[in-house]
């Protein structure tokens, strides 16, 4: 393992330079440690394996049945949002990579499998907001699951209740609810539409008429 870690560094070294890789390993170190410091201060709540957050990511769990499950060697970026609530249930498996400004949001059951590379921008909900006004339950729930060597583009948002098979890729900007095979490429279908402006004189003001300088 040691000498895994000093090879990685070695090679960094001869690609970045010295500065560059300690600033890299400065920043993997302090994200280490400020995983260490959620699973001190959700100790009962998190079952915790070795993970790194950079800046301004954060954990809040607001219910003592809420439970957080964490594989090997999570890697958070920065500005990411994972809250539980209600006895949610988050698991993320070994090696899951989450980009900047994501947000995951549990109150049922959040699984993600080992591999899953998520892009920045992305919103995972496993519960709806019920607008019924003679509803029991303020929230809809249902479980989503992610298997394993998915990549899911930016911008996109899973619903609930959705199923994404193993070695998917779900486009950027798509919207996910229902399941998605295996071995599958998701993507909502985009049509453009393109109209010509008719009219020669459109564009063709004077200065002073278009609040230009005369």
């Amino acid at each position: 393992m040691i000498g895994k870690v000093l090879r990685t560094v070695r090679s960094q070294y001869r690609e970045r330079g010295l500065l560059s890789t300690l600033a890299m390993n400065l920043s993997h170190f302090t994200g280490f440690l400020r995983g260490l410091f959620y699973k001190l201060l959700y100790f009962g709540s998190i079952s915790y394996a070795p993970f790194s957050m950079q800046g301004n990511s954060t954990i809040e769990i607001f219910n003592r049945k809420s439970r957080l499950k964490l594989g090997s060697f999570v890697f958070i970026r920065k500005n990411v949002s994972i809250r539980l609530d209600h006895g949610g249930e988050l698991t993320l498996g070994n090696k899951t990579f989450i980009n900047d400004n994501c947000t995951i949001n549990c109150v049922h059951r959040i699984t993600i499998g080992d591999y899953v590379k998520i892009a920045p921008n992305v919103c995972i909900n496993d519960h709806d907001h019920n607008y019924k006004p003679d509803s029991d339950s303020p929230l809809i729930q249902d479980e989503v699951i992610i298997g394993s060597h998915v990549w899911i583009g930016a911008n996109t948002v899973i619903l609930r209740g959705t199923v994404i098979g193993d070695h998917s890729v779900i486009a950027a900007g798509s919207v996910v609810k229902g399941t998605v095979p295996p071995y599958t490429l998701f993507l909502n279908k985009r049509e453009n539409s393109l109209k010509e402006i008719t009219g020669a004189n459109v564009f063709a003001m004077t200065p002073a008429a278009s609040g230009g300088p005369s």
